[in-house]
């Protein structure tokens, strides 16, 4: 893998500095129920948890907007909230993280997808999700595809799929065209229902588990890795083809037939929650930067090592990017 220094990471990150990308995809609200667990309940055998605090975080695609922004680029999400408090909530959080909520339609026939999980002494011990995984009306579709017509000088779109409705067929198929024509790089984090919807594409971005799903095949050595990051180039007829690994790194497969190793940066892996979002945030942000596709990977590696070394879903900060390199 092309290697990047300091000065090269620095001068990336500040080209990129103020451009605008588009995050189109699942959006979700992360809660958290914290406290202590000294007990077992007499109704049943389960802890009880004596709540000393409860956070609100944006998740999902907002996750990566999140990320963009700490990188001080202008994110602009689209995607789907409820006519509830959750959503509210969730404006006002996005609004307060330099995320612009114009993308973000209303569905009055569906909540908003919130993750409620419970950590008592430190550990998690419960999930409670309330969501609708039905696909977003005709009437989302265009306001989203009229969100992105109207961003001027758009440096990019990710999108991001959770399998929660929000990407359509018809909706990936419009932006993909729409980004065609207006020769704006598309980056994709998918998931199994529009697995290969993603056709000509920047970059494409499965993880193990989904290339490895998606192929019906084990991608556990370097030899099936490298046939199956081939064979998704060529399905997917897209330019990059970035399959992570997890703690073995990543691997790059690019059309015109070069593949390169990215080793993992990560010294102490504390939650990998997030690093995904992160990669591809970097990603974006780096090609946004001048950077070409080997030195994007780079730097999301770096990126994506830095936040799994922290507990929590976190957002990479250029200082401690920089400093990593």
């Amino acid at each position: 893998m092309k290697n990047i220094n300091k000065n090269r990471a620095a001068e990336i990150i500040n080209l990129a500095k103020g451009r605008q990308i588009a995050v189109i995809g699942d959006v979700m609200l992360d809660r958290f129920f914290w406290g202590s667990v000294s007990r077992v309940s007499p109704e049943a055998p389960v802890p009880v948890i004596d709540v000393e605090r409860e956070t609100f975080h944006l998740g999902g695609a907002a996750n990566v907007a999140k990320n963009l922004a700490s990188l001080d680029l202008k994110p602009v999400l689209c995607g789907i909230l409820g006519a509830d408090n959750s959503g509210k909530m969730f404006a006002e959080i996005a609004l307060e993280s330099g995320i612009s909520p114009a993308g973000l339609f209303v569905d009055i026939d569906r909540p908003t997808t919130v993750k409620t999980r419970i950590i008592g002494n430190n550990q998690h011990i419960a999930r409670i999700d309330r969501e609708v995984r039905q696909m977003i009306n005709q009437e989302g579709e265009l306001f989203i595809l009229n969100s992105i017509k109207n961003i001027q000088e758009l440096a990019g779109i990710i999108l991001e799929d959770y399998n929660k409705g929000t990407l359509s067929e018809n909706l990936i198929e419009e932006i993909i065209i729409f980004s065609k024509e207006n020769k704006i790089p598309v980056f994709v984090d998918p998931k199994s229902d529009n697995f290969y919807l993603y056709k000509g594409v920047s970059l494409f971005k499965p993880n193990r588990k989904e290339a490895s799903n998606a192929l019906g095949m084990q991608l556990n050595n370097k030899e099936n890795i490298i046939y199956a990051g081939e064979k998704l180039l060529q399905q997917l007829q897209c330019q990059n083809v970035l399959i992570t690994l997890g703690s073995e790194g990543m691997m790059l497969f690019e059309s015109n037939g070069n593949i390169s190793s990215v080793p993992t940066f990560a010294r102490k892996v504390a939650d990998v929650s997030g690093a995904g979002d992160t990669a591809i945030a970097t990603l974006a942000a780096a090609w946004a930067g001048g950077a070409d596709i080997k030195e994007a990977s780079a730097l999301a590696n770096y990126a994506s090592g830095l936040v799994v070394e922290k507990p929590g879903i976190v957002s990479v900060e250029i200082s401690e990017l920089i400093n990593t390199i």
